[in-house]
């Protein structure tokens, strides 16, 4: 049997191995270059954080104050019946502006007519026996002239006459009193403004001086006022002659301004002792009616303006230890400072104390800080001063209101 021997051809050993000795030869490159950078030393920090900062310099702000107010008719009448009597007709509609003496309400005339053609007819009949008792009283004292009569039948007919003269008064003052209860039926708006719903449908049946006797209500609107109330801290800041003139604006719940100035009418002489605030009115022109009664509105205060240090509100951080803000230390180390804040100034928060002029506060990539990083500050924004007009800054809150938020 001849056995025959195969032989296969083989690849060389240099080409298998070849991607392998290039994938080692690439560690041990990569392996000498870490070591060459170990052994000339350590590896290079990042470059600084770059970030915006407003450098602090004391400015004269406006002294305003913002609450929530609320609108009233400068004149509120509720509208009664003096008599007691059916409602014979409505005069109005419901809503409408109404002036002053316009008819609202017509109350069932003919039971009060009759009263006044009664009253009339007692008058002519007391009337009457004054006249017969003028007539007795003049004769008799012809009589008594010529002593044919006593002077005790004299003194009654003198008093007969008093009572007579006594009773035509009472009469005449019930005439009066059965006219006007006449000119009652027709029900008026003593002021002009704006007429509420009807309290009374035709038909229904009023009784003077008890609760059926609201008709309805009519509320004056130009001037329209607004009620509202401050702590005794934001009222401290208008005490003077300033406060007194204190400018006052609106804004609407959509952030425009209302078109009025207001003034200051009334401001209270005591604190309540429950709210520990302090009340106050102001008085708006509303011709078009845009304002409503009962209507709430934001209400601003500016009393003149105070020197302050001021910084964006979004500086500003709060933990359980207070407030504070980041603020560029020495060797350009970011650090945080803790400040005392006091009311908002448009998007500012003015600072009582922390801060001072000069320093550096960050205003941007403020969640990326850490205490002692490095940063490289570059100048942002100015904040507003006194140069910008008061009517920019349009809003402000107290921390205790900003903390509600």
């Amino acid at each position: 049997m001849n056995t025959k021997f195969h032989f296969s051809r083989r690849r060389p050993l240099t080409s298998t191995l070849n991607p392998v000795l290039k994938l080692a030869s690439l560690f041990a490159i990569l392996a000498l270059a870490a070591c060459s950078k170990t052994e000339s030393g350590k590896a290079e920090p990042p470059p600084p954080l770059t970030v915006a900062v407003v450098k602090i310099a004391s400015a004269q702000v406006p002294i305003l104050v913002e609450v929530v107010g609320r609108t009233e008719g400068s004149r509120e009448v509720e509208i009664r019946s003096r008599v007691t009597g059916i409602v014979e007709k409505q005069m109005y509609s419901e809503g409408e502006p109404v002036r002053a003496n316009k008819v609202l309400f017509r109350i069932e005339r003919m039971p009060f007519e009759n009263a006044l053609a009664q009253a009339r007819a007692a008058l002519n009949q007391d009337r009457a026996k004054l006249e017969q008792a003028q007539r007795e009283n003049t004769r008799l004292q012809g009589l008594l002239a010529k002593k044919a009569i006593s002077a005790r039948e004299a003194d009654d007919t003198g008093t007969g006459l008093k009572q007579a003269e006594a009773a035509v008064q009472s009469s005449e003052a019930r005439l009066r009193d059965a006219e006007l209860n006449l000119s009652y039926t027709s029900v008026s708006a003593p002021i002009g403004g704006i007429t509420g719903r009807a309290q009374r449908s035709e038909g229904s049946l009023v009784n003077a001086g008890t609760d059926s006797s609201l008709l309805t209500t009519v509320t004056q609107t130009d001037p329209i006022w607004v009620r509202f109330s401050l702590s005794e801290s934001e009222h401290s800041l208008l005490r003077g002659n300033e406060g007194k003139r204190a400018a006052v604006k609106l804004l609407m719940a959509d952030d425009r301004e209302y078109a009025a100035k207001g003034k200051l009418n009334f401001a209270g002489s005591n604190v309540d002792s429950k709210l520990g605030t302090v009340q106050l009115r102001a008085e708006f022109a509303n011709p078009d009616l845009t304002l409503l009664p009962g209507q709430f509105v934001r209400t601003q205060l500016i009393a003149g303006v105070q020197d302050a240090i001021v910084i964006p509100q979004s500086a500003v951080f709060q933990n359980d230890q207070g407030r504070y803000v980041w603020v560029v230390g020495a060797e350009n180390k970011a650090t945080q400072r803790k400040v005392e804040a006091g009311s908002w100034v448009g998007h500012n928060w003015i600072i009582k104390s922390g801060l001072k002029n000069d320093d550096l506060v960050i205003t941007d990539n403020l969640i990326k800080l850490k205490p002692g990083m490095v940063v490289n500050a570059q100048t942002g924004n100015a904040i507003p001063t006194a140069a910008d007009p008061p009517a920019q800054a349009t809003s402000i809150a107290t921390p205790a209101a900003a903390n509600k938020k």
